[in-house]
């Protein structure tokens, strides 16, 4: 199967992972800092340099007070 058949979808969650880090008020640094990542790791995840993975959601998710769900909606 082509991996791009999927990129659209995950572009959008990609978008939405970036939109609940802001809502929560959090910078790049900061969410990194309460992972134990550098910042670079942050970036590559939000510029689809870094594909995520669903334990890296899960993660996200409790960071920014979301449900697993609004990512993948």
């Amino acid at each position: 199967m082509n991996k791009d058949v999927y990129e659209k979808e995950y572009k959008e969650i990609i978008q939405r992972l970036k939109q609940a880090r802001v809502e929560a008020g959090l910078s790049q640094q900061a969410v990194a800092g309460k992972m134990g990542k550098p910042q670079s790791y942050i970036s590559k995840i939000e510029s689809g340099e870094r594909r995520l993975d669903v334990a890296e959601m899960k993660k996200f998710a409790e960071l920014y007070k979301k449900a697993v769900s609004f990512f993948i909606k």
